[in-house]
C-alpha cells in the first residue's frame, strides 16, 4: 500500500513538472502542436531513414527511369530509376544534420561575441558590433554562396558557409539581453564578491539569455535547410549522387512539367521542413515570451 501511494506520489510530481514546461502550455495552439509533429516525424525519418531504404536507393535501372507514382513507386523515380520517396526519406537525414550543425555551430558563437561585446562594452564593443554589421550589411544567401564558392563544394563545405554567415543575429540577441541583465542587482553582487568575469558570464548572464536563443534558433532551422537546399540548387552544395532535397531540384528542373514529380516532391518536403519549424519556433516564442503568454 505504502509502495503504491508513493508511485501515485511520484507520478503526480512528473505530471505536475510535465505541465509547467513549455510545450505542455503549447498544446493550446494547434498550430504549434501541428509544426511540433511535422519536426518530431522529420526527426525520426532522420533516425531511422537508412533503415527503412537501405536497398531501394542503392538498386536502380534504367528501365524504370521517370516512372510516374505508382504501387511499385509511390512518388515515381528520377532520371536514373532510383525511387523517390526512398531518396526524400534519406534526404531529412542530410537536412537535419545540416540544421543541427548550423545552428549550433552558430549559436556557440553569437553567445560568445554577444556576451562578451554587452558585458565589457566600451571599444571592444564597438569593434565586434561592427564586424557583425559587416556581416549584415550583405544578404545571408548571396555571403554563404561567396563563401561556399570559394571552397570545393561539398555539403560539409557549405554548412561551415552558412555557419559563418548566420551567428551574427545570435550575438545582436544575446548582446541586447547582457545589456539589460548586467546591471541586475545578482550581477553587481557577483562582481563585489569577486566572481571572475568569465564566471560571471557563463553563470549568470548566459542563462538568461536562453530564452530568444532558444525561440531564434527554432525558427532559424527551417531556414538553414532551405540555405542549404539553395546551396545544393546552384551546385555549391551537396553533390552527386546525395539525395539532398536541393540537389534533386536542380536534377529535376530539366523534366518539368514532362516529370513533375521529379522536382516537386522534394520542394514539398522543403516546404513543409521550413513551415514545421516556423510553426514551432511560433509555439516557442509564445510561450517563453512573457509579453505575449496572455
Amino acid at each position: 500500500m505504502n509502495t503504491m501511494n508513493s508511485r501515485s506520489l511520484r507520478y503526480a510530481r512528473w505530471g505536475k513538472k510535465l505541465r509547467n514546461t513549455p510545450l505542455w502550455e503549447m498544446r493550446r495552439s494547434p498550430l504549434a502542436m501541428a509544426g511540433a509533429i511535422i519536426v518530431i516525424v522529420l526527426a525520426i525519418l532522420a533516425l531511422i531513414g537508412p533503415i527503412l531504404v537501405p536497398t531501394r536507393e542503392q538498386s536502380f535501372s534504367l528501365s524504370d527511369r521517370l516512372k510516374a507514382p505508382s504501387a511499385d513507386h509511390l512518388l515515381g523515380t528520377d532520371d536514373m530509376g532510383r525511387d523517390i520517396l526512398s531518396r526524400v526519406i534519406l534526404g531529412a537525414g542530410i537536412s537535419m544534420r545540416v540544421g543541427i550543425t548550423v545552428v549550433v555551430a552558430s549559436v556557440l558563437i553569437g553567445v560568445i561575441v554577444g556576451a562578451i561585446s554587452g558585458y565589457y562594452g566600451g571599444w571592444l564593443d564597438e569593434v565586434l558590433m561592427r564586424i557583425v554589421d559587416i556581416f549584415l550589411a550583405v544578404p545571408s544567401l548571396v555571403l554563404a554562396m561567396a563563401i561556399a564558392g570559394a571552397l570545393e563544394p561539398s555539403i560539409e563545405n557549405a554548412m561551415l558557409a552558412i555557419s559563418l554567415v548566420w551567428w551574427p543575429w545570435y550575438a545582436r540577441i544575446v548582446r541586447a539581453q547582457t545589456l539589460s541583465i548586467k546591471r541586475e542587482e545578482f550581477v553587481a553582487a557577483a562582481q563585489s564578491l569577486g566572481v571572475p568575469v568569465p564566471v560571471i558570464i557563463w553563470r549568470h548572464i548566459i542563462p538568461n539569455c536562453v530564452a530568444p536563443v532558444i525561440v531564434q534558433a527554432s525558427l532559424d532551422f527551417g531556414y538553414t535547410v532551405l540555405t542549404a537546399a539553395s546551396l545544393g540548387f546552384l551546385g555549391l552544395g551537396a553533390q552527386p549522387p546525395k539525395p539532398e532535397w536541393g540537389l534533386m531540384i536542380s536534377q529535376g528542373r530539366s523534366y518539368f512539367p514532362t516529370s513533375w514529380w521529379v522536382a516537386t516532391v522534394p520542394g514539398l518536403a522543403i516546404f513543409l521542413t521550413v513551415m514545421g519549424f516556423n510553426l514551432l519556433g511560433d509555439g516557442l516564442r509564445d510561450v517563453l515570451d512573457p509579453k505575449l503568454k496572455e
